[in-house]
């Protein structure tokens, strides 16, 4: 059975990262960009951080550029974005692709794991998915889905 701790990602500042580390948080992966419709998403990603952070809560952001062309700088340019306009302290990813043959390996897992509406692919940014304690795929959320209606479920995956 795949599991969170089975991946490795690179952080946006360059560092490798084994997302075992996050072993016994409620972690919620979330494939984002800066110049789309969705961004001030970022905003109640960042809410629901500081709100249960303290509680177990990890929000992974994973920067992608496959939809629109919405994401197009540099790593330097999306964390002074993140940071700047939202105040994003939770860890966010270098840049990678989350659907085709080019999917980083946690989000081959993430979508064949559970596929959304329209089948495996991720259909937009700021799609999420939320992870249990043990690592475990528990739920998959729309894009449409926002940060402010998942509190519920955080608040049973973190209890």
């Amino acid at each position: 059975m795949a599991l969170l701790s089975n991946y490795v990602a690179t952080k946006i500042t360059g560092d490798e990262t084994d997302l075992g580390a996050y072993r016994g948080k409620v972690v919620l992966v979330v494939n984002t960009a800066s110049q789309c419709g969705l961004t001030p998403q970022y905003a109640g990603l960042q809410k629901l951080y500081e709100t249960y952070s303290d509680s177990g809560l990890e929000i992974l952001g994973f920067p992608c550029d496959q939809f629109g062309h919405q994401e197009p700088g540099s790593e330097a340019e999306i964390a002074d974005f993140c940071e700047l306009n939202y105040g994003v302290t939770f860890p966010m990813f270098a840049k990678i692709e989350v659907n085709g043959a080019g999917a980083h390996p946690l989000y081959q897992w993430l979508t064949s794991a559970m596929p959304g509406e329209n089948g495996p692919d991720i259909e937009w940014n700021f799609a999420k998915f939320l992870i249990n304690r043990d690592g475990e795929l528990i739920a998959r959320y729309s894009p449409k889905v926002t940060p402010e209606e998942l509190a519920g479920d955080l608040e049973k995956a973190l209890a």
